[in-house]
Formats: structure tokens, sequence, C-alpha cells
């Protein structure tokens, strides 16, 4: 299974929103899927108004970008994994860089979202990715697999195959960053499939993602789809990912 999917971070209108979905569900109207898993991850206000869209098309699924850990309380500001359930997510994106660096979200923490999202039987996307000084002190590998574990150590093997793992690099995510070589990406990928593949749902690739090397990123072993931010974030270029995707499923 190849996974395709995008967060819109902080962009799109309510209209935006459902003008993309409504457009998604239209391309995708009638042709075989087979092989692949879309997803898309709107911003919370968006939530409800493209699952509504999304119930013609439900092999895409639809993801909340955070949710706390707790199902409810005195937690201001924050949205609960029951919440954007009720809203019609059925994945939960947890631990981006952006998390960590700018909100404090710590190994800990995802851990702790990693099974709220489970326990109300969501999927848990968990991010992972090594800051530019620690890859350039050779210890990206360690670096990705403490997040990891920390996050994911003690799950059940039930529990694990509904977990997808992105490696993001932050050195190569954001409208700054550099896209990883395939060496570069090797030994993260070589590491992550030894400990994960086969048993978590996905392990996927995220970090300056065009259409232009897609096709390429799909060929290293380990990589079992890719993570998009703003090469997707206009309809026509996830459907061009997306065919991307569908040409290295069947290829697969």
């Amino acid at each position: 299974m190849i996974w395709l999917g995008t967060s819109w971070k902080m962009t799109k209108t309510l209209a935006e929103a459902r003008a993309y979905a409504a457009g998604l569900v239209a391309a995708l109207d009638g042709r075989d899927l087979a092989g692949l898993q879309p997803f898309i991850i709107p911003p919370f206000t968006a939530l409800t108004p493209v699952a509504d869209v999304l119930v013609a098309e439900p092999r895409i699924l639809l993801g909340a970008q955070n949710a706390h850990w707790e199902d409810a309380g005195a937690w201001t500001g924050e949205v609960s994994v029951p919440q954007v359930a009720d809203a019609g997510a059925r994945l939960v994106e947890i631990g981006h860089s952006e998390r960590r660096e700018h909100f404090a979200e710590t190994i800990e923490t995802t851990g702790l979202k990693v099974r709220a999202a489970l326990r109300h039987g969501l999927h848990a996307l968990l991010c992972i990715g090594e800051p530019a000084e620690v890859k350039d002190a050779g210890d990206s590998t360690a670096y990705i697999l403490a997040q990891a574990r920390g996050a994911l150590g003690g799950l059940t093997a039930g529990e694990l195959a509904n977990v997808v793992i992105a490696y993001e690099p932050v050195w190569a995510i954001g409208e700054h960053g550099r896209p990883a070589t395939a060496a570069e990406l090797a030994g993260p990928f070589a590491a992550l499939a030894a400990e994960y593949g086969g048993r978590a749902a996905g392990v996927l690739y995220g970090g300056s993602v065009h259409q232009g090397n897609a096709a390429e990123l799909l060929t290293i072993a380990g990589v079992e789809g890719l993570f998009v931010g703003r090469a997707a974030w206009q309809l026509e270029g996830y459907l061009e990912l997306l065919e991307i995707a569908q040409g290295a499923a069947i290829r697969a």
C-alpha cells in the first residue's frame, strides 16, 4: 500500500476547502485506487465541511492536524480526539516538527496522543525527523528511532498496525527546506523498515516533496508513501502526485 497525503497547515477558507474536496471527489469518481491510500488533513475549522463532501468518496482518509491526549477537560484552546472524530476525522497527525519546535511537543506527549488516537479507533500519523545539526553530526538514525520508540513503545501489534510513521527531516521541510537525496534517506529508511516495516500501517517520507522528485523518492527501499506540503495545496498538484503514486503502486 502506498500512502499519499497532504496537510494544508494554516491555509484555506471554508469555501476553498470545500472546493478542493469536491474537486478531489469528482476526479476520483469511478477510478481504481487499488494499492493507494489517499489522505488529506485540513485545518480544524474545515474538518466537518470537508467530511460532508467526502461522504461521496470514503476511500479518502480525513485527518486532523493535532489533538489532545485527554478526552475532555480544562484545556483551553485544545481539541480532543473524540471531538475531531465527531467532526469526521479518521486520522490524527501527531508530533510534526513545527509542533515540537513552537508548541513544546515532546516524545512523552506524542506517545500520549498516539494512544489517545488509537483508543478511539483512529489512525495515528506520527511525524519524526532530525534537525540539521543532528544530521551533520551523523546521528540521524539514532535520533529518529528514539522519537519513534519513545512514542510507540509498548503498543500491541494490533495498535501498531494502525500507526503511520512520517519521516520528515527538519532540514528538508518547509519553504526553505533542502530536498533530501536518495543517499541521505537510505540509512534512516533502512532502520525504520527494520523496526517497523510490515508492522506499522505505513512508513512515509515528507520533506520538499514535489512532482519532480516524487517518483524517485518512492523507489527508495522502505518508503511506503509520501506526506506532502505546499506541492499538494492546490488540487491539481495533489492529483499529479496521486498519478505518480499510482504508477509506483502498479510497479510494486
